[in-house]
């Protein structure tokens, strides 16, 4: 966060936090006021994901740390897979405002609404429907701004940046996970009081599965600290492929992905035969979401050397966060065309490479925000990609020097958490109870 945005909120959170208090000292206040402040949390976009996963945990590890006295309800779209049971084993104290009762409550009972990170404000019609219907106040957390907007409509483009500008414009803060999200919102006139790069909620999900994730090294001979992870990605999520989605065959986006899935697994191939041939490595080919599976088999394992295979591990199957964390954490590190699992390896100091395009926004760009850069290749600049497998070499050959890089970069997200939940401290303490 600047200095200017990072000073006027530290003042503004003083403030209120002392006005509060002295009307609860001196009684100049009665009633409820001090009961505990309640948030709701709109966010879990999807299951079939284990970022879009990441999401929910990682913002309510973020608010259960800072802010611990805070009552959370969760609005979700999504807690299919088992991700239900996930968050209440974690989160026991979590309030689940499922069903037309239960939000209602929530839209009466709770203080604030926060918007949770997403790719774009992606529950942006509810948003406006919280503020309508209540008029509380809200704040969104570590969103990206696309320059695209992809709503199902005739309205243009243009027509729904604006009307999206507005909505930001209307909260009390608004973290961007991107810098480039953020110039872009100032760019078009946002006018939050408060606007400032804020990670992504991923980065804090600490949730763990040990005994699946050593379950799983055992069976494929993985042991801790001597394999890597790659994880693949077309430039389109292929949803059409997920039965559970019901999605009709995109032909533009299957025709992208078809034209441009060699020359964006090319690297990651050879990363993986130049890391069994000059390390003691193994690598691990897995996903992060339920489509990925079968990329990583045509596109990374199959086509590898016999040789080279005998110390590659191809996952077959999707896994949920917990147990892919666990994996990962116990890994030298990662890389590959994914984000949010390279985010979450971060937040658990494990080194992560990220390679990005245009398709996928301007989130990639968090690595720089957050002195990862050299960590970040553009496969749509031709002159970055030769330099995809020299960086994994790097990382492979000097692991305790990457850890040193990935604890850094944490440090700077976890100080960038402590700021933003200083900024909605101060909003809450605006609030009368």
């Amino acid at each position: 966060m600047d200095s200017t945005v990072n000073r006027r909120a530290f003042l503004a959170s003083t403030a209120a936090v002392s006005a509060i208090w002295n009307r609860r000292v001196f009684g100049l206040e009665k009633g409820s006021e001090d009961r505990p402040p309640r948030i709701l949390l709109r966010s879990s976009w999807q299951t079939v994901n284990i970022g879009d996963i990441a999401h929910t945990p990682g913002v309510l590890a973020i608010l259960e740390k800072h802010l611990p006295e805070a009552e959370i309800w969760l609005w979700p779209s999504n807690l299919k897979n088992g991700v239900d049971q996930l968050l209440m084993d974690r989160f026991s104290k979590l309030k689940i405002a499922q069903g037309k009762e239960a939000l209602a409550k929530a839209f009466e009972d709770c203080d604030f609404l926060l918007h949770s990170s997403g790719p774009s404000l992606v529950a942006e019609r509810d948003v406006v429907r919280w503020h309508e219907e209540t008029g509380k106040p809200y704040g969104i957390y570590g969103i990206t701004l696309p320059l695209k907007q992809s709503h199902k409509t005739e309205v243009t483009s243009d027509d729904l940046m604006a009307k999206t500008i507005d909505v930001l414009s209307g909260a009390r803060f608004v973290f961007f996970r991107d810098s480039k999200s953020l110039a872009l919102a100032k760019s078009r006139g946002c006018k939050a009081p408060v606007m400032a790069f804020g990670p992504d909620g991923a980065f804090a999900c600490d949730l763990r599965d040990d005994e699946k994730a050593e379950a799983f090294m055992r069976a494929n001979e993985l042991e801790a600290g001597k394999f890597m992870c790659c994880i693949p990605r077309l430039r389109y999520t292929p949803y059409w492929t997920i039965p559970a989605k019901n999605r009709p065959l995109d032909e533009v986006k299957h025709a992208r992905n078809e034209a441009m899935k060699e020359h964006d697994h090319a690297q990651l191939r050879q990363a993986i035969i130049e890391v069994v041939k000059q390390t003691d490595l193994k690598v691990l080919v897995c996903p992060e979401d339920q489509t990925q599976m079968a990329v990583g088999k045509e596109m990374l394992y199959d086509p590898l050397p016999a040789e080279i295979k005998k110390r590659v591990v191809w996952r077959p199957d999707y896994w949920l966060t917990g147990e892919a964390t666990s994996v990962h954490s116990r890994s030298v590190g990662l890389f590959g065309n994914e984000m949010h699992s390279p985010i979450m390896c971060i937040g658990h100091g494990t080194p992560a490479i990220v390679c990005r395009w245009e398709e996928q926004t301007s989130k990639g760009y968090m690595w720089e925000d957050i002195g990862l850069g050299d960590w970040l290749f553009n496969m749509d600049d031709e002159s970055d990609v030769p330099k995809i497998v020299p960086a994994i070499l790097e990382m492979a050959k000097n692991p305790e020097a990457a850890k040193a890089k990935a604890a850094k970069a944490r440090g700077i997200v976890e100080n960038k958490q402590r700021e933003t939940m200083g900024v909605l401290e101060g909003e809450l303490a605006k609030i009368e109870r």
